[in-house]
């Protein structure tokens, strides 16, 4: 066995020793860790900073593009809403021994089904440094450890929001091992950790396509795919203009390095030409590269040509390719054959092809009349996430305390035996 495998062994190890004391502690102790956690947030902001500056630098240096680029980025601005969404998540119930459903059997036996951890969580994620504190805390609020491995680009920054954690950790007596991570940027180190299948019960991804064939082929423990989103917002022909305008902006340009911003937009043919020559220019003077199809193109002739490509491609950046349909089964049938099942929206005042994309979609999120931007668990109640799961099993959409938990079943008896 190499060092390296011997030292990661060792990580997974230290984590799976830990997971007994993670499961017992009390509900109490954990929120207590969390505001220590949000508070050290705050009061080392320029330390984390500082950190952070050393990956932009970098970044900056192997010409990463500028939307990967803000993805990378810790400002006081970003600090301040990690601190709020920890808070957010010490107030909301402790999933942990949580009685889903009881029932007695005819001879006398009560049954429960009870939440409990599912032990030790490996994640292995890309950029966006805000992750570390989001699925560290996460873990910590239902029970679980921790290893995680983030992105090399973001190295700097990961090591100290880890060891800001260890630092909260340790003053208030508790085992450091509940939260690791992999403090190498070897890719060798993933290799090593998805084959600790005896320490570690569960993998989380999250990351562009090349990384979830990798767990796909690599892996041996038991994956749950955070996987591209290639996601549409749907115009109908009966779509209020200006909502639909808010709408299709919203979704490709607050944050489009993100997995819940539209990639391709559909529009219906007879809404196309009051609605597309508007849209396509708001999109150029926000710095969007707008894409089209044919029809597409006939309204809008100074957009590019959008090729079959396209239609799959998740962008991350300020990219937009745009088709036109015919019914609203053409759109959904385009999302079948070339979405994600991560997030589709429609917006019409049709209620009936509402419901019908609704029904007919499978995404983890759908939406009528809003921007696929919500999928997301603090803006749907969830508080933070540690993902948007795009696998039906275990969990699917976003992740939040509850989908990081598992059932087991105790049953109380008064002597009862099976004849």
């Amino acid at each position: 066995m190499t060092t390296l495998a011997k030292k990661i062994e060792s990580i997974a190890k230290k984590a799976h020793l830990t997971a007994p004391t993670a499961a017992k502690l009390a509900t109490e102790t954990k929120n207590q860790i969390l505001e220590g956690i949000a508070a050290a947030l705050l009061t080392r902001q320029d330390e984390i900073i500082k950190a952070n500056q050393k990956d932009i630098r970098a970044a900056t240096k192997n010409k990463m593009t500028t939307a990967m680029i803000d993805r990378l980025i810790l400002d006081a601005k970003r600090i301040q809403a990690m601190a709020h969404e920890l808070r957010e998540v010490k107030t909301l119930p402790d999933p942990v021994g949580e009685i889903v459903k009881r029932w007695t059997r005819p001879n006398g036996l009560e049954v429960s089904r009870v939440r409990i951890p599912l032990g030790v969580i490996g994640i292995i994620y890309e950029s966006r440094p805000n992750v570390t504190i989001d699925a560290a805390c996460l873990c910590l609020k239902s029970g679980n450890v921790v290893v995680l491995r983030g992105g090399s680009e973001a190295i700097h920054s990961n090591i100290f929001l880890v060891k800001l954690i260890r630092d909260v950790l340790k003053s208030q007596g508790i085992d450091q091992d509940i939260v690791q991570i992999l403090p190498m940027t070897d890719r060798k180190a993933m290799g090593c950790l998805v084959k600790q299948s005896a320490f570690i019960d569960l993998m989380i991804p999250r990351g562009g396509e090349s990384l979830m064939k990798w767990m796909e082929e690599h892996s041996r423990i038991p994956v749950v795919k955070h996987d591209k989103g290639v996601c549409h917002v749907y115009v109908d022909e009966s779509a209020q203009v200006t909502m639909a305008e808010k709408i299709a902006y919203n979704a490709k340009v607050q944050r489009p390095g993100v997995c819940n911003a539209m990639e391709t937009l559909l529009v219906h043919e007879k809404i196309a030409p009051v609605f597309l020559p508007s849209m396509i220019q708001k999109y150029k003077e926000a710095g969007v590269e707008v894409r089209g199809d044919e029809k597409a193109r006939k309204i809008g002739p100074s957009i590019k040509k959008a090729t079959k490509k396209d239609w799959a491609t998740e962008y991350l950046d300020l990219i937009v390719s745009i088709r036109v349909v015919s019914s609203v089964d053409e759109a959904i049938r385009h999302i079948q054959k070339y979405g994600s099942t991560h997030t589709e929206s429609i917006v019409t005042e049709n209620p009936k092809n509402a419901e019908e994309f609704l029904n007919r979609l499978d995404s983890s999120v759908v939406l009528w009349n809003a921007s696929t931007r919500f999928n997301d668990g603090g803006q749907l109640g969830l508080g933070a996430e540690i993902g948007i799961s795009t696998t039906k099993l275990h969990a699917f959409g976003p992740m939040g305390l509850e989908e990081l938990t598992t059932t087991k079943f105790v049953v109380k008896g008064r002597g009862q035996i099976r004849e």
